[in-house]
């Protein structure tokens, strides 16, 4: 007589996971509507006919359940720009301009979320911890994959940033790139992430202007910059 081992979640597991889908569904409303300080386990619960002890169940507090969101967005961004990345291009240069246009494009798609992930939620929240260190490093490193196929020959660190660049790279075990290009890197980040931010609170419109040059430029001149 032989038994079957079970493979895969149970009942059980599977409607715990659904429950877990659906309450940080209400919660990514909540965030679009209001932002962080917004976010409320209790009314949370009343959207989904919960009671809010039942609703602790599922996630022990709000920091638990604003974790869960900030990693799955840092997944998300980082599944966009290695869709990117990976799409047929003919050189690293129309692979940078790809990974540009997708960070760009998730953060105007998803503005709550690129908010979450880079400021800070809300007092006493730990925005770096080691697990959100860990998710926020996946989307960084596609980055680094693109530019170090970009290299400019004869790059080089700034001197007076040297050692924070290395021991950053120390930090986060990035080991396969140049200290050049993860400096660069850094910098091309700093680049689009201001140029995001601005975008997303209409700062460039309220101002008459587009910035989609502005995009095409940061990828040329990493490209063709020192």
């Amino acid at each position: 007589m032989t038994t079957e081992s079970r493979t895969g979640p149970g009942p059980r597991d599977r409607f715990r996971a659904q429950v877990r889908e659906e309450v940080k569904a209400a919660a990514l409303r909540q965030l679009a509507e209001g932002g962080p300080e917004a976010l409320s386990l209790n009314a949370v619960a009343k959207q989904l006919g919960m009671t809010g002890p039942a609703l602790y169940r599922y996630f022990a507090n709000r920091d638990s359940l604003l974790t869960e969101l900030v990693v799955d967005a840092y997944e998300a961004l980082a599944s966009a720009l290695a869709r990117a990345a990976g799409a047929p291009a003919r050189d690293g240069a129309e692979r940078l301009a790809a990974v540009v246009r997708a960070y760009r494009d998730w953060a105007r798609t998803e503005p709550h979320r690129y908010r979450l992930l880079f400021r800070a939620p809300f007092k006493g929240y730990d925005a770096h911890s080691a697990r959100l260190v860990e998710a926020a490093q996946r989307a960084m490193n596609v980055v680094l994959n693109v530019a170090n196929a970009l290299a400019a020959p004869g790059a080089a660190v700034p001197e007076n940033a040297r050692n924070q660049v290395q021991e950053w790279m120390e930090r986060r075990g990035v080991d396969d790139v140049p200290p050049a290009a993860a400096s660069r890197t850094m910098r091309l980040w700093a680049h689009l992430h201001g140029l995001v931010s601005l975008e997303i609170e209409d700062n460039f419109a309220s101002m008459g202007i587009d910035p989609d040059p502005f995009y095409e430029a940061e990828a040329g001149e990493f490209t063709h910059g020192p």
